[in-house]
């Protein structure tokens, strides 16, 4: 039986550490605050030196997590394709290095198409995120199909979801001044970047 909540209810179970599963415009995503990363990778049974993508509801909300080296080109970058299916890798700045248990001094950053979870995120502060499966397996593009590969986590409701696109996002990753390199082909093009 699915576990559907509302987003009060969903506000609760991330303050208590706890993951939730909600909709986006790639694929749906597993989200927890990010001093509770590690229910992520016990739930999914995921690799920890696999990274998890901090979701942001606007730019604001990310800024601070970039490093001054690379904050122009996220700029850049961020304005053009945000919301949407691009997820920006930079180095992470100094203030927020001690927050993440990270092996190269990176983070992936995003903010999703879906105002159900810019709704969410707004009131949450960002959340690391992965997308909703156990690691290795293909993710459901349904709330039930979600709920019968995670039953023990919480789904953020309403349902039936709006349509999302079944592909992940695109990734970049920032190399130095003005230059990005391709990680992952996803959702959208991104030729004239790397």
């Amino acid at each position: 039986m699915m576990n559907l909540i509302n987003q009060k209810l969903a506000i609760e179970k991330l303050n208590e550490g706890l993951p939730i599963v909600f909709q986006t415009d790639t694929l749906p995503a597993i989200g927890c605050l990010p001093e509770f990363s590690d229910v992520i990778y016990r739930t999914k049974k995921r690799d920890k030196n696999k990274p998890l993508i901090l979701m942001g509801a606007d730019y604001d909300q990310l800024t601070q997590y970039v490093h001054k080296a690379a904050q122009e080109d996220y700029k850049s970058i961020s304005s053009t394709y945000w919301p949407g299916a691009l997820t920006i890798i930079t180095p992470i700045s100094d203030e927020k290095l001690s927050s993440f248990c990270i092996n190269n001094l990176t983070i992936g950053l995003r903010i999703p198409n879906s105002s159900k979870a810019r709704s969410l995120i707004r009131k949450t502060g960002p959340l690391l995120t992965s997308s909703a499966n156990l690691s290795g397996s293909k993710t459901p593009l349904t709330a039930k199909g979600v709920s019968m590969k995670l039953p023990n986590v919480s789904i953020l409701g309403p349902i039936p979801w709006e349509k999302c696109s079944g592909k992940g996002s695109t990734i970049i990753s920032w190399i130095n001044d003005g230059n990005w390199e391709l990680i992952r082909e996803g959702e959208i093009s991104i030729s004239g970047i790397c």
